[in-house]
């Protein structure tokens, strides 16, 4: 058999230790084939190229090739070996890196920047966060008062400038009607015979300048992620320095079109000037005019806005996302205002958090027992203020500051404060305008309460002045030499069980392997990289794993003593994961990361194989997924000529297809899915996330940290445990939360009230019952997705599985 281990040995609680060994091969082994539907949707929009040819095989190889050519050297025996090994791991999905490496991975990652592949990152400056954002890093941010230096109301006049000859420029009626809509001027569903052309044009004559004045600081934005961030840069580091005397015209002239094709993003197609002009408008109207007026006084709540104005431009781009992080301490005067900012100031772009500490849980402890103390009562207020808040609309969350790794090791204090810039330098950007910007910051940070921040999901604990994680998943079910359907769940025969085992471990190691290689990249945080060589692996389809190979479901794995075999199982991964990262850092002469072990949420790698998330139980049983595309149809019902290929292929083939409301110009696709937990025969052992209690989901989260995380050098787990609101008033959750919340790392507490009672145009997922399932599916024209969703298949999620 495939993957076959000698002298396996039985491990106490029966988990079988293998023999280390290359368990992959080096023989090619047949690629695994995508989840019909979801999953082959997922990866079409995030993952495949064209010479990839819809094979997931093809993606593993360019992704194991990229990766090894991070070593720098002409590949040895051993380096062919490891990179044949890697791609069986990759192409099997029994390691799934993450999707940053799935799409951009290639020969060429060598030459490319680190901030491309990286999840998850901090900044401490809106342009350093404003230039993560651009490569589609997802970034965290603290707003602490002690954290922020830059007074907005200090910056220069700022001026803007586009060449009239520059394609965007808005000359035409159409173009001017266009403008209109996308800079707010109009009303959505304006028509081009219905506005004030000439109101149009003297808007661009009171906001934009066609010379640049005499006396003014002329900054002309390259074309590039580095160039936009570079004017960032300098407007913010003027700001600092309260360079008000001098007006600062920004030249946006040089920036190509907007549709043309980037190429650093697979030729997905650029935003153009004006884009990035509207944020540097809003920035100069919402923010820098408001600061002089004494109307947005603190530094930090202007520091949030400008950050959410930069990061709307990054969004509506397309190529990339903008997925941020906003945190503060409770200890802070403005931290109500900060609770109340999401909602009341229609910052979206961020998850909103206060960072707390066991004085506060405690304070709120003592201030509901009738402690007068002042920071008793301020712990209780801030408490009650960020639940009912939540409980309104999800936001913000509570994040455990004192039980983040580097703030409860003390390592944070270790970072060197440098004055020349050098810890934000790359090859291809170096900071020029705010080295003394920088150095404030850090030297700030070296002194405050919280030093570290998290990334947007929260799994990953970083310094605030800035830092990376690289991650990735392991998928251990996938990791089966045999399909795993075709066992009988707990009893596997021992050598099976030594080769699926061996398997499992050996996707660890290579997965921490490819980490610390990904870490050698060139970055804008190089310094601290080479400090901390963090990185996070962590599983994911965990629910699968457990009741194939082990024959357990929820409520067994909440029993330790009855699931001793999977906890000892994990153990002994995260063990071999971080002895493995040990042995590798000092094979490569790096740093011993500071962190091995994560959960992250793996929304889009569990999709591509039809896995739960993470460490999150299976949310529904049948459902569709909705994916937005963009496209729209005609007056007579066809897709307009710049609608997404795929909409009128996926109509023709019967899937569900609806135009969007709420955003004109983009479309739907139902994808029905049946997850594949659903499909390895549960029957009524299976739990979904809406049937277990918040009691034992956070056991089970406790139970994670215990066992995979670890007490050591491990980062945390991103998981969001809803509380649904039909059954939980507001009393109800937030005792909850003070019982619960001060002992885990990290759980976000989403109040949700049941999906039919939201009123939004639609949801990701739409649970159906199965008889509406079963019509759609018979309605889809698609052999693959038939031969996946049969009845069998619906059979066994009733538990009447053949199995």
């Amino acid at each position: 058999m495939d993957g076959m281990q000698a002298g396996a040995r039985l491990a106490p609680g029966g988990f079988m230790r293998p023999v280390p060994g290359a368990a992959f091969g080096e023989e090619p082994l047949p690629p695994r084939p995508l989840d019909p539907g979801m999953g082959l949707a997922v990866a079409r929009r995030t993952v495949f190229r064209e010479a990839d040819a819809e094979c997931f095989g093809r993606v593993a190889d360019r992704v194991a090739a990229g990766n090894m050519s991070l070593l720098g050297r002409p590949a040895t025996a051993r380096d062919r070996i490891e990179q044949a090994r890697l791609r069986n791991a990759i192409a099997t999905g029994a390691l799934i890196t993450s999707g940053r490496h799935l799409q951009h991975g290639d020969p060429q990652q060598a030459g490319r920047n680190m901030e491309v592949f990286t999840n998850c990152a901090t900044a401490i400056a809106s342009f350093a966060k404003f230039y993560l954002l651009l490569n589609g890093s997802g970034v965290g941010r603290a707003y602490d008062d002690a954290l922020v230096a830059v007074d907005w109301a200090r910056a220069p006049d700022l001026l803007l400038r586009l060449s009239p000859e520059h394609p965007d420029y808005p000359r035409d009626r159409a173009a001017l009607h266009r403008f209109g809509l996308d800079f707010g001027l109009l009303p959505w569903g304006t028509g081009e015979g219905e506005f004030d052309e000439e109101a149009i044009r003297r808007f661009l004559a009171a906001e934009w300048v066609e010379e640049a004045p005499a006396e003014a600081i002329l900054h002309r934005i390259a074309d590039s992620r580095e160039g936009w961030a570079k004017a960032v840069e300098h407007l913010e580091s003027l700001a600092f320095a309260g360079a008000r005397q001098r007006p600062l015209l920004l030249d946006f002239s040089a920036i190509r079109p907007r549709g043309s094709p980037i190429g650093g993003m697979q030729g997905r197609p650029a935003s153009g000037p004006l884009s990035l002009m509207r944020a540097f408008m809003a920035i100069r109207r919402e923010v820098i005019g408001p600061a002089r007026e004494g109307r947005l006084a603190e530094p930090w709540e202007q520091a949030l806005l400008v950050d959410h104005l930069l990061s709307v431009e990054v969004q509506v781009g397309g190529a990339r996302r903008a997925a941020r992080m906003a945190t503060k301490n409770w200890r802070d005067a403005g931290v109500l205002r900060f609770i109340r900012s999401k909602s009341e100031g229609g910052l979206w772009t961020a998850n909103h958090s206060v960072m707390v500490d066991r004085a506060f849980w405690q304070g709120v402890q003592a201030a509901r027992a009738g402690s007068g103390r002042p920071e008793d009562r301020h712990a209780l207020a801030v408490f009650e203020e960020a639940t009912r808040c939540a409980f309104i609309n999800g936001e913000p969350g509570f994040i455990n500051g004192d039980l983040l790794e580097d703030h409860r090791t003390g390592r944070a204090r270790e970072k060197p404060v440098h004055h020349d810039g050098r810890d934000v330098r790359s090859a291809r950007y170096r900071v020029e305008h705010a080295a003394g910007l920088l150095a404030d910051l850090s030297a700030r940070a070296a002194a405050a309460h919280f030093p570290c921040t998290t990334n947007p999901c929260g799994e990953i604990v970083l310094h605030v002045t800035g830092g990376y994680c690289v991650i990735a998943d392991f998928a251990p079910l996938l990791a089966c030499p045999v399909d795993p359907a075709m066992l009988t769940p707990g009893a596997i025969p021992d050598a099976l069980a030594a080769a699926w085992d061996a398997r499992v471990e050996d996707a660890v190691r290579l997965g921490v392997r490819f980490l610390m290689r990904a870490n050698t990249m060139d970055a804008l945080y190089a310094e601290e990289v080479r400090r901390t060589n963090r990185m996070g692996i962590g599983p994911t389809g965990l629910h699968e794993w457990a009741w194939a190979r082990f024959g357990l479901g929820f409520e067994d794995l909440l029993d330790e003593a009855r699931s001793a075999p999977f906890w000892d199982a994990l153990a002994r991964l995260s063990a071999a994961a971080k002895e493995e990262a040990d042995a590798y850092a000092e094979e490569l002469g790096l740093a011993r990361p500071f962190t091995v072990t994560t959960v992250k949420p793996a929304g889009t790698t569990s999709k591509l194989f039809g896995l739960t998330e993470g460490a999150h139980l299976p949310a529904r049983r049948q459902y569709l997924r909705w994916v937005q595309f963009k496209g729209a149809k005609g007056e007579s019902g066809e897709w307009l000529p710049d609608s997404d290929p795929l909409l009128a292929d996926y109509e023709a083939r019967g899937y569900p297809v609806r135009p969007l409301r709420s955003f004109p110009g983009m479309s739907i696709v139902g994808f029905p899915t049946l997850p594949l937990i659903q499909r390895l025969g549960l029957g009524e052992r299976l739990k979904t996330a809406p049937e277990a209690s918040p009691a034992e989901q956070y056991r089970w989260l406790a139970l994670m940290e215990r066992h995979w995380i670890g007490a050591e050098r491990g980062n945390q787990i991103s998981y969001t445990l809803k509380v649904y609101t039909d059954r939980h008033d507001l009393e109800a959750f937030r005792a909850i939360l003070l019982t619960h919340q001060p002992q885990v790392r990290c759980c976000a507490v989403l109040p949700s009230a049941p999906d039919a009672a939201l009123g939004y145009e639609y949801l990701p997922e739409e649970e159906v019952d199965e008889a509406t399932f079963q019509a759609i599916v018979a309605a889809i024209r698609d052999p693959a997705l038939h031969e996946a969703l049969d009845m069998a298949h619906l059979a066994c999620a009733n538990g009447v599985c053949p199995i």
